[in-house]
């Protein structure tokens, strides 16, 4: 064995997947995995360990994989994390624990992402849980949204001792994991479902079909319900559009709207009641995960699918993993490529989009060099589904009836980094609400943080 390559990790055939929802990424089996984790250097300053945002003492469930100690590796990871299933599958570990890795100064990084989810399948198969809390405090504790954010802080809480509830506004628990991200990236009933039900295992109750901000508010929560505590964790659903011409045409999308059809309501399957348009011939607009995702899943319902990005590939937000993966299932890529008009028949119907070459000038705020279109390059893409996957920025329904909540101009809600404080007290946020669209991971992270600075603060206040 080569120790300074990944031991290969098993796909379905780029061809056989780009015609089904099945998961591409098949994992490791126990051979496979026990021989990547002993790649590890175990070493005496594990960076790793500093790159994870939920912090996993990663060469402790790694020293227990080596040993075939997999129930123990699975105890390690729970400690830390509330889903190592989700969190194996969907994090950028390339850009965390496994880009600091001291094994890919010389050689491939150790497989982190590839061995947690190995562990947290093979735990889930031999029907091995989380222990609830053996004593509680019966203090309150509500938690809105049961995104990663959510479920993280909730799961935290909930092994303090403290009585949590999280309120959801969908008929399904998950948020952005449920609607968001296809069933070929994250089985919704095997994976998804199962690491929910671990953390309503720990005592968590679960109300959905609560729309907090309509239903019931923040302040009747408190006021009223006598919860002494709130942890806003209600995402980023709100979508972002160009403002070009042509953009209210039938058959333009955001890629929530398009992704949320697919995975929540299964309009992908043939037995669904749920409406999706299958068109001939798509265009998504963006380059991150997001688009990868809207693209991937057009192209499995029977589209010619292509991305179009303003910057080059060294731009692309997306997972190298995703990008790779969408190249192999035949999507077309047009990069430093900017749309301007999208172009309708008579009826109002999408037929086209046009677009501009771009070349890449000076950075701008972001640090990414600034796209400068380059004059006479117009060229047109037939299309007859055009999907914008711009970003999305989080719902103002919350901080429009939460009194004393502060929000910054993009509409995210202002709260601490280390403890998830907002300006009202007692109320907390955290994940994609306060940041704006970003990772599962980062999103746990917060939620770890909140539940601490919520412990704390329920600590100093009198019962």
């Amino acid at each position: 064995m080569d120790v300074l390559k990944k031991v290969p990790v098993r796909e379905q055939d780029p061809q056989r997947r780009a015609a089904n929802f099945e998961e591409v990424c098949l994992g490791y089996n126990e051979e496979e995995a026990i021989a990547e984790a002993n790649r590890c250097l175990e070493c005496k300053k594990p960076l790793c360990v500093s790159g994870c945002p939920v912090s996993i003492d990663i060469p402790g469930f790694l020293s227990k994989v080596k040993k075939g100690e997999f129930a123990e590796a699975f105890g390690v990871l729970g400690e830390a994390s509330a889903l190592p299933a989700i969190c194996g599958r969907v994090c950028p570990q390339e850009t965390q624990c496994e880009g600091k890795c001291i094994r890919g100064i010389k050689g491939e990084a150790v497989a982190i992402g590839k061995l947690e989810r190995f562990v947290a399948d093979w735990a889930r198969a031999q029907g091995i849980k989380p222990e609830p809390p053996k004593e509680t405090n019966g203090r309150k504790v509500a938690v809105i949204g049961s995104g990663p954010a959510g479920l993280t802080c909730a799961g935290d809480l909930a092994k303090m001792g403290y009585d949590v509830t999280i309120f959801e506004a969908l008929h399904e628990a998950g948020g952005v994991l449920v609607y968001g991200i296809p069933e070929f990236r994250l089985p919704k009933e095997d994976v998804v479902k199962k690491e929910i039900e671990n953390v309503i295992a720990l005592g968590v109750t679960l109300e959905k079909n609560v729309v907090v901000g309509k239903s019931v508010t923040i302040d009747e929560l408190m006021d009223e319900e006598g919860f002494e505590a709130v942890f806003i964790a209600s995402g980023a659903g709100l979508p972002k559009f160009m403002g070009i011409p042509g953009e209210q045409s039938n058959g333009v999308f955001s890629a929530n709207e398009y992704l949320t059809r697919s995975n929540l309501m299964k309009a992908f399957s043939e037995d669904s009641t749920t409406p999706i348009m299958r068109a001939h011939k798509v265009v998504v607009v963006g380059g991150g995960n997001v688009a990868m995702d809207a693209a991937r899943t057009a192209l499995r319902l029977g589209a010619q699918t292509n991305i179009v990005y303003r910057r080059s590939e060294a731009e692309l937000p997306a997972r190298v993993e995703e990008v790779h993966h969408a190249k192999e299932e035949g999507i077309v890529f047009h990069l430093l490529t900017n749309p301007t008009e999208i172009l309708a028949d008579e009826n109002g119907w999408v037929k086209g989009v046009r677009c501009v070459r771009m070349e890449l000038g000076e950075p701008d705020a972001s640090g990414r060099r600034r796209p400068i279109e380059i004059p006479d390059s117009e060229f047109i893409i037939d299309a007859d589904m055009v999907i914008m996957a711009l970003g999305t920025s989080p719902n103002p329904l919350i901080a429009n009836t939460t009194g004393g909540l502060d929000v910054n101009r993009h509409g995210c809600i202002v709260a601490n980094e280390e403890n998830g404080q907002t300006s009202r007290e007692g109320v907390f946020a955290g994940g994609d609400a306060v940041t704006g669209a970003a990772t599962v991971i980062l999103a746990m992270g917060a939620g770890k943080a909140a539940a601490k600075g919520i412990d704390e603060y329920l600590s100093e206040k009198k019962k």
